[in-house]
């Protein structure tokens, strides 16, 4: 899934950049408080981590700007500042979350994904589909119990399609998401990830939508 992080401290970042590329996020980083804004509000993200001190516009100018535009994505801020005073004004202005440095990136980690699962109206980190099990705390993906290895980008997909389970996603939703902005990929990228995913997996969970995207049926509990 596309991340956007907005922190203009460049070893922090670094960092973060790293994590977060490591649990199986695609990660967009800005360092300007306007491009950021400007980024948030007309690409597309399952989630944003914003620092509240930036150069040209600051956090809670970003994220107030966001909301009143109608962007709906999860905000994580990401902060110095300990005063709950200002944790209240951030999430008055629309954050979903709050973590004030020094932070544990585990910690860190642990929020987005919580963030995510519940904007994509999952509760639970370990996600089902019949056979198919995908832990999204490990990244790790089973079936029949069967432990199944998947590069990074088909994790993502995987990944996207479970937590969307039910909907049909457009292959250009499918590329915003699991791809980074400048990396040059085929026309036909998606439909040769599906594939490669397919034969993976060895069942019938990806669903093509011919016209419309692709679809992983929700399975009710028993």
């Amino acid at each position: 899934m596309r991340l956007l992080l907005v922190e203009d401290d460049e070893r922090l970042a670094e960092g973060l950049v790293a994590a977060l590329t490591g649990a199986g996020f695609v990660v967009d980083h800005e360092a300007d408080g306007e491009v950021a804004w400007f980024k948030g509000d007309t690409e597309s993200y399952a989630a944003a981590i914003l620092d509240l001190g930036l150069p040209s516009m600051d956090g809670l100018s970003i994220l107030r700007k966001w909301r009143a535009n109608g962007q709906r994505f999860p905000v994580l801020i990401l902060t110095a500042r300990g005063d709950w005073h200002e944790r209240v004004e951030g999430i008055d202005a629309g954050a979903d979350d709050y973590l004030p440095k020094p932070f544990r990136m585990e910690e860190l980690l642990a929020r987005l994904r919580a963030l995510v699962r519940r904007s994509a109206g999952q509760a639970s980190a370990v996600l089902v589909n019949g056979p198919v099990v995908l832990d999204t705390r490990r990244m790790a993906v089973t079936v029949e119990g069967v432990p199944v290895r998947l590069s990074p980008q088909e994790y993502r997909l995987v990944s996207y399609l479970m937590q969307h389970a039910g909907r049909v996603v457009s292959q250009l939703e499918l590329t915003e998401q699991l791809y980074a902005q400048d990396f040059e990929r085929e026309s036909n990228a998606v439909e040769v990830l599906v594939g490669r995913v397919r034969r993976k997996l060895g069942v019938d969970l990806i669903q093509t939508r011919r016209g419309f995207g692709y679809l992983i049926e929700e399975v009710a509990d028993d």
